[in-house]
């Protein structure tokens, strides 16, 4: 059966984080969607929570995979609905009611390529930290990713044909460069005005954070330009600078 939505959610050893995901998903008031939990052979309780959680058109898989991209793959090779979504363990949609914003926006706007909306933050008691520092643009095209990743992953739903594998040769940022060549295939995209997801902030750890900025610098690099690239983020440097005092 094809559903509106592929909710892909990857985990692996996830059972402090992953309830808060599958009670977000529980409790939509909105229910054209499956929810695929794609596991990397999880030995805590991850995989029961799933199986426990009462979620309609769940689809679990537990198997060894090769890391969250490839992960990721596994998702969009099982997905049925016509758009994804990528909701990782910890992250929650903002509202009961947000899986229907989203589908009355794709339907305002007759199926667009791309919706997407804004993202908050939460910490792991769910307590607001803040909006994330990259607001994501009324109008989206693929210039607006050369400023960097202006949507936030779990905030940017792509239909499923115009979706290719994420390029797992990248470790930290193949999220980034699937949105980019998401982007080149943009006709059509709808924006709901409003914060569709809250983003669990913790469990990111400077080493990795390091690993992904140099990863994304290249993947700019390749997509806009070394030159441009360059000069931009002479830029990023300033402003993180006006951020930070």
């Amino acid at each position: 059966m094809n559903h509106l939505f592929s909710i892909i959610t990857i985990t692996f050893n996830a059972e402090k984080e992953l309830p808060a995901t599958l009670s977000s998903v529980k409790n939509q008031t909105f229910t054209d969607f499956e929810h695929l939990i794609i596991d990397g052979k999880s030995k805590d309780k991850t995989v029961e929570l799933a199986k426990a959680s009462g979620i309609p058109n769940i689809d679990i898989t537990s198997e060894p995979d090769k890391g969250l991209y490839d992960a990721m793959n596994k998702g969009i090779r099982k997905a049925n609905g016509k758009y994804l979504i990528f909701l990782n363990a910890g992250d929650c949609f903002h509202t009961e009611d947000t899986l229907q914003e989203i589908a009355d926006c794709i339907n305002k706007n007759n199926y667009p390529d791309i919706v997407y909306g804004q993202t908050q933050l939460v910490n792991e008691k769910r307590e607001f930290v803040g909006m994330r520092h990259l607001t994501a643009p009324e109008v989206l095209t693929f210039d607006c990713f050369k400023h960097g990743m202006l949507v936030c992953h779990q905030a940017f739903i792509a239909q499923r044909s115009i979706v290719e594998e994420y390029n797992t040769t990248y470790r930290f940022s193949a999220d980034y460069e699937w949105c980019l060549r998401c982007l080149k295939k943009l006709r059509t995209s709808a924006y709901t005005g409003s914060t569709i997801i809250d983003y669990l902030t913790e469990g990111l750890t400077d080493k990795n954070h390091k690993a992904s900025l140099k990863e994304r610098f290249k993947i700019m690099c390749d997509y806009y330009g070394t030159i441009p690239t360059i000069v931009r983020h002479i830029g990023f440097f300033f402003r993180n600078l006006r951020r930070k005092f």
